[in-house]
């Protein structure tokens, strides 16, 4: 099947709310960020024509494009076109924020595959119980005890200075970043992707936490993308199917609409949003950039940018927003910087 290559500009308003505050190209799907495959990827040096008049790969292709192996080697081989057309075969094309999830468990086996190829992975403490070792690879520092490990059903990538406690249990295929922390007892099934230094807990099934968030305690996310420096609070829980188990709409910034998804979505977070205690997501729901979350009830579908609650008829004070969001990236000993203040400030005077 072909599929015709977008425009940057035109492909990241439909991304909304992944591609405000980051380049398309920096969204994490699989273990890596789209860039992170290309350098990857490239690390070889193939050589590129020269009538071409690049040397990159990459330069040939839209940001949204997610490469793999066999699409490399396939266009170096001139076995694919630049010019109007991709094969889907080897790759994939990122135009809507829910095929972030939909895309992952693609993308888990082929990042896992790209980054332990012709490696070796540090052993398997005695604690640990685990089901086709073969297909989990641990970097340096990772720290595992008492856990259950299950990679019949796909790799299992733990990241460097990484943690899972006790009583956890995971399905692959699943992807633990750098410095990223899986709580005790926590029940993971793939396809999962935790972000470098986020930190997560509970139940989580099929979906994308990016890096420095946390879903630390108890509470059931499944089909969701979480942005940066998100925070889930404890008892929180998001619906992923209807109890009609009819088509699900979820909102789609660039028509200002609903549109049909499928039958399954869950929560699409935007960086920096936070949610009270004992949330209940609704089915597909959107909650934009800096959007502090609380009230009674199942939340609206669409929850917009700065929102001061859940309704999205009160509006956060900058300010205040900009104070909350530097206490929140002091407990992970970061700050916020001026071009980030700069970006945000952007997004709060559109809305």
């Amino acid at each position: 099947m072909n599929t015709s290559i977008s425009s940057d500009s035109a492909i990241k308003s439909k991304l909304y709310p992944f591609a405000e505050v980051r380049s398309i190209s920096a969204i994490r799907i699989g273990i890596l960020t789209i860039q992170e495959k290309w350098q990857k990827l490239l690390e070889s040096k193939i050589p590129i024509p020269e009538s071409n008049g690049n040397t990159n790969v990459a330069d040939f292709f839209p940001t949204n494009l997610i490469p793999s192996s066999a699409f490399v080697v396939a266009f170096i081989n001139k076995l694919i076109s630049s010019d109007h057309f991709i094969e889907e075969t080897s790759c994939r094309l990122l135009e809507y924020p829910w095929q972030i999830v939909e895309f992952n468990d693609w993308a888990l086996r082929e990042d896992y595959n790209l980054i332990t190829k012709g490696r070796y992975s540090q052993p398997l403490p005695e604690t640990v119980n685990a089901n086709k070792s073969t297909q989990i690879f641990l970097e340096e520092g990772a720290v595992l005890n008492h856990c259950y490990l299950n990679a019949a059903t796909g790799p299992i990538y733990i990241g460097k200075n990484s943690e899972i406690m006790e009583g956890a249990i995971i399905r692959g295929p699943f992807a633990l970043c750098e410095g990223a922390v899986v709580k005790m007892g926590a029940r993971i099934y793939g396809a999962t992707t935790v972000g470098p230094y986020s930190v997560v807990g509970g139940e989580i099934k099929n979906s994308v936490i990016f890096g420095y968030s946390n879903k630390a305690h108890e509470g059931y996310l499944g089909d969701s993308v979480i942005g940066e420096w998100c925070n889930i609070g404890a008892g929180t829980s998001n619906s992923n199917i209807k109890n009609s188990a009819s088509e699900v709409k979820l909102w789609h910034q660039p028509a200002r609409e609903f549109i049909n998804v499928g039958l399954k979505c869950g929560l699409l977070m935007g960086d920096y949003s936070r949610c009270a205690i004992n949330t209940s997501f609704n089915t597909a729901t959107v909650a934009g950039i800096g959007a502090n979350i609380f009230g009674d009830g199942l939340t609206p579908k669409y929850i917009p940018d700065f929102s001061w609650g859940s309704s999205g008829k009160e509006k956060y004070i900058f300010e205040k927003a900009m104070k909350d969001i530097r206490n929140w990236k002091k407990l992970k000993n970061k700050e916020l910087t001026d071009q980030e203040i700069q970006t945000l400030k952007t997004i709060f005077e559109q809305y």
